[in-house]
């Protein structure tokens, strides 16, 4: 299918100094959980994105020197020459398919504690690391000053020989040494590195030029600059002073990479913000500079795309979340596939690698860290391997999956839906406050189904286990899904609440129903993602009384990793939600409830007359235990096979994984060893 011509400008050549990008399509730096301890994961990853039409490729964070060490995170490393042959690969991946690779070199300054090189830290000023170690970094002098230029210099040049494009510098107030000196509210120094503007740029400028002079001939120089990260005295943002660095500094970079200083609102979850949420703050950046500018908002739609472009804010498309929700997505708005973009859904499951430490996932990309380690690719799979028809039970995330992929081999797959919709979880909880977006995890699956003739769907259609084996299916996958539990079982408490019998109990799939909640209400969260929350929210925005109990130190503890916390905790504490943390559920009775403080014991009692119960799932595996017990191969059933939440409850990401691993592997033949994918291994010298 042709380009849709009002698409044209997105794929027009863009100068960056001395380098071209071969269209506005821009993978920013981002954090992936794989860099230096999985460099192949990284390297096969940025390869995708490139094959999948992104004119630039950017790492992650990469420290330059060990007085700089990021550890424990998993980011990039360029510290001497021994580290370039990694990149080299990863660059010759890029270059391979007509893309620009570009690298972030960052010192992170007091962020972090240099807890592997045990160098001690070096900031603006003496200051204690900001993660919370132990340790303080001491401020630097001149000298040290001179070291940091030369270091920056030597990574820019080792960037160049390892066949980088673009070299960052990276300008962000607490994240690293330049940010810092430029901060009104870090930099407290009274040399002529502090005090005035000018003086407090002195570095940031420094550094820059002796960038251009190293490698400026043939790489472009590019600034990733915070916007919003001058500070005033009460911590508010000052623009003005923003706008007076871009002004001041126009010229100077081939490219500015704009962005706002708090991670959560620069990686906006999509409950509290739109794509595009970022153009307020960056949209005047463009009337400063005749260099190209390039911003992120978790875009999606080719027409804001176009938007952006024609209303002068950006030159470049950035993203971060959308490059790894759909690696083809410029690929398929080129070829006039844009219905085939599987959009990024803003739920931030990508982020949690950077604090987990581990290959990133996502909800709406199964393949996403498994394109080296498990030969995975996001537009191909395997044709099939047999005729075998494929009776898939339960139409939720892990369902819709395992029958999109398995269409996509060829197969002839039936896909049967007790209920009257499709989607499971996802149709349920995309209808709370906020979760709307999250639907997209649905639609996109029943999208591509709707399109194969080699997939039925029948809904309404509740199976037994007689006539599953009746109707004979070769392979039979069971993806019925979780149901919460009613008796306050979970992470806190290992036996039943006492008393429950004696109040009006509700699990979540109740206020799915549409069940009627009287309060004063109490919601107990021993889930700590992101259900209790929400449905905390929901239930307050209808109107009941609403306390939020959580064994855990804050609410929706676990959603700290998917820069949700702080909104959600803002959200309930504006719409008058009582929160109780480090309070377990002692006891229930009539019209009350009685909570105990998980540290001193001290209880007390809260009124409810209505009790929400968040505290764990339970596999729905009737239906494979009453096969089970069957003779399956009398009834031509070669597998029997639970996947999703029907196997174990978990989030939406591995239910969608959990199908799409089924219907890759259904036929593969068996492995020899007990790891099913490769690992990376260090080569001892």
């Amino acid at each position: 299918m042709p380009r849709d011509p009002r698409y044209d400008i997105l794929f027009e050549p863009v100068p960056i100094g001395p380098v071209t990008a071969k269209n506005r399509f821009f993978q920013v730096p981002h954090c992936n959980g794989m860099g230096m301890s999985f460099p192949n994961a990284m390297i096969a990853m940025r390869r995708m994105k490139a094959e999948g039409g992104w004119a630039v490729i950017c790492t992650e964070e990469t420290d330059i020197h060990p007085s700089g060490d990021l550890s424990p995170l998993v980011e990039g490393r360029l510290w001497d020459d021994r580290d370039i042959p990694i990149f080299a690969r990863m660059n010759e991946a890029v270059h391979d398919h007509g893309a620009l690779a570009g690298i972030e070199l960052v010192h992170t300054g007091h962020r972090d504690g240099c807890l592997y090189s045990r160098e001690v830290p070096i900031a603006v000023g003496h200051v204690p690391v900001s993660t919370g170690y132990p340790v303080q970094a001491r401020a630097m002098d001149r000298a040290d000053i001179r070291n940091y230029r030369r270091w920056h210099r030597d990574a820019a040049l080792r960037a160049r020989r390892a066949g980088f494009d673009l070299i960052y510098l990276y300008s962000h107030a607490g994240s690293s040494l330049l940010g810092d000196f430029l901060s009104r509210k870090r930099n407290r120094r009274s040399d002529e590195y502090g005090g005035s503007l000018e003086n407090r740029m002195r570095l940031l400028r420094e550094v820059l030029e002796d960038t251009h002079e190293a490698v400026g001939d043939t790489c472009a120089v590019a600034l990733r600059y915070v916007v919003d990260e001058g500070l005033s005295e009460d911590g508010a943002a000052n623009m003005d002073e923003s706008r007076a660095v871009i002004e001041a500094l126009a010229e100077v970079p081939d490219l500015w990479d704009v962005n706002i200083r708090e991670w959560r609102r620069d990686s906006m979850p999509s409950r509290f913000g739109p794509e595009g949420s970022q153009e307020e703050f960056i949209g005047f950046v463009k009337r400063l500079t005749t260099k190209p500018v390039v911003g992120v908002g978790r875009f999606t739609s080719p027409d804001t795309m176009v938007s952006q472009i024609r209303r002068g804010i950006l030159d470049f498309i950035g993203a971060a979340r959308p490059s790894i929700a759909d690696p083809f997505l410029p690929k398929k708005i080129e070829e006039g596939r844009s219905d085939d973009i599987r959009e990024c859904i803003g739920c931030n499951m990508c982020v949690t690698s950077d604090f987990t430490m581990v290959p990133m996932r996502c909800t709406q990309n199964p393949t996403i860290g498994e394109e080296w380690r498990k030969d995975w690719h996001p537009e191909i799979i395997p044709a099939k391997a047999s005729d075998d028809r494929v009776l898939i039970v339960g139409a939720g995330p892990a369902g819709l999956e395992c029958a999109r992929s398995l269409g996509n081999r060829g197969y002839a797959v039936t896909l049967a839906e007790a209920r009257e919709v499709l989607g499971g979880r996802v149709h349920d909880e995309s209808r709370l406050a906020g979760l709307a977006t999250w639907g997209r995890v649905r639609d996109y699956r029943v999208q591509q189904i709707q399109r194969m003739p080699n997939v039925e769907t029948y809904l309404g259609s509740r199976l037994s286990a007689a006539d599953i084996l009746d109707y004979g299916f070769p392979r039979v996958v069971l993806a019925t899904g979780a149901s919460w539990r009613r008796d306050g079982i979970g992470r806190f408490h290992a036996t039943a609440i006492p008393g429950l019998a004696d109040i009006a109990v509700f699990t979540p799939e109740d206020i799915f129903a549409g069940a009627k909640i009287a309060g004063p209400v109490v919601v107990y969260d021993d889930d700590h993602y992101y259900m209790g929350g929400v449905l905390a929210e929901q239930l307050r925005l209808q109107g009941a009384e609403v306390t939020l109990v959580t064994p855990a130190s804050d609410v929706s503890s676990w959603t700290a990793m998917t820069l949700e916390q702080t909104w959600i905790e803002e959200r309930l504490y504006q719409l008058g939600v009582t929160v109780k943390e480090k309070h377990g559920l002692s006891a229930a009775g009539k019209g009350e409830v009685r909570i105990a403080h998980t540290g001193s014991g001290r209880e007390q009692t809260l009124p409810c007359s209505s009790l929400v119960l968040v505290t764990m799932r339970l596999p729905n595996d009737a239906l494979f235990h009453a096969l089970e017990q069957a003779l399956l191969a009398d009834a031509g059933i070669m597998s029997l096979t639970r996947i999703g939440d029907c196997l174990a409850p978990s989030t939406i990401a591995a239910a969608v994984y959990s199908g799409h691993r089924f219907a890759r592997e259904m036929d593969a033949p068996p492995r020899n060893d007990e790891v099913p994918f490769k690992r990376e291994l260090i080569t001892l010298e």
